[in-house]
């Protein structure tokens, strides 16, 4: 099976790739490297990838270039690529819009000019179009708290009207607080853990009181792949099912290192999602996944990834002899 993912370089997508390189598919990816952050990290992502033959990248941008002759070999789209974080989407939001919902509307166009016809176009959509309380099942009102969600939420509704008018077999995901290896830099375990390495303070927005229903990265790329196989016209929650709010993560932290945080605490920020808990019996229904890994072992991971990362980026250059 030939599969596009989008936003192949990132956090989710890179680990996507590999997973289905290794089931045995065709990997046509595309990422447009939007220094979000640093793009050289994500090329980092996809050093493995690079150099596997059923591997192949195009560095494109969904909102500028034409993606037909890609979509055209396709048996199914996985349409990772996005702006992501709440914060900058308040001052950025011409990025978010161009790169959340004009993206998404030009890569289903390429969908419908092209009249391929595919197994499934997997959205990757987030918690954040629940709002400030996301739990529940999937029925929830969706009332986003930011402008990242409410773009979020447009790219679904776009993808729902190709779904009606032109018979797109969709399927939507929404995710939870995903963490592990890879995770961006500007999340908040990646945060944590950073600042513990290098003996740094780490600023709490808020009362740390936020809890989140968080969803182990190889958790969530199994739930991803479990997807191609599950019924079209449906929307899935994607979540690890622990929940912890900032002080039970950094408490765990603290045991994990073996070091001891220095918060600083700063006001709340707006958009940040005060509860978020997901409720995934429906995926569990139709394909039989369930999240597999406790969240003390996953932030273990997280945090082996970013000593290692650390460690390499620390070493000291040898001169030539």
């Amino acid at each position: 099976m030939k599969c596009i993912v989008t936003g192949a370089a990132g956090f989710i997508g890179s680990h996507l790739s590999e997973r289905l390189i290794h089931c045995g598919h065709e990997v046509i990816g595309i990422d447009s490297f939007i220094p979000y952050y640093s793009p050289q990290l994500k090329q980092q992502n996809i050093q493995w990838l690079k150099q596997h033959p059923r591997f192949v990248l195009h560095e494109h941008d969904l909102r500028f270039d034409p993606v037909h002759d890609l979509v055209q070999q396709a048996d199914v789209v996985i349409h990772l690529a996005a702006m992501p974080g709440l914060s900058a989407s308040w001052t950025n939001f011409e990025d978010y819009m161009t790169c959340n919902v004009l993206a998404t509307q030009r890569l289903l166009e390429a969908v419908r000019e092209t009249k391929v016809r595919l197994q499934r176009f997997i959205l990757g959509s987030t918690s954040s179009v629940y709002g400030k309380y996301a739990s529940g099942d999937e029925t929830a009102p969706t009332i986003p708290f930011s402008p990242y969600g409410v773009t979020k939420l447009a790219a679904e509704h776009l993808a729902h009207s190709y779904e009606e008018n032109h018979s797109l077999p969709l399927v939507v995901l929404r995710f939870f607080s995903v963490y592990g290896p890879r995770q961006r830099p500007d999340m908040g375990y990646n945060k944590f853990i950073q600042a513990m390495l290098t003996n740094s303070p780490i600023t709490l927005f808020g009362d740390g009181k936020q809890v989140r229903g968080n969803t182990y990265i190889h958790d969530c790329v199994a739930a991803i792949v479990a997807s191609i196989q599950a019924p079209v016209h449906e929307t899935f929650n994607i979540g690890g099912g622990e929940m912890a709010n900032v002080w039970d993560i950094l408490n765990m932290l603290e045991k994990i290192t073996g070091r001891k945080a220095m918060v600083n605490k700063a006001a709340a920020r707006p958009g940040d999602q005060r509860y978020t808990m997901a409720d995934t019996s429906r995926l569990e229904r139709h394909t039989g996944w369930t999240a597999q890994t406790p969240l003390e072992e996953g932030l273990t991971q997280q945090y082996l990834w970013q000593q290692r990362t650390l460690e390499v980026v620390n070493q000291p250059i040898r001169k030539a002899a």
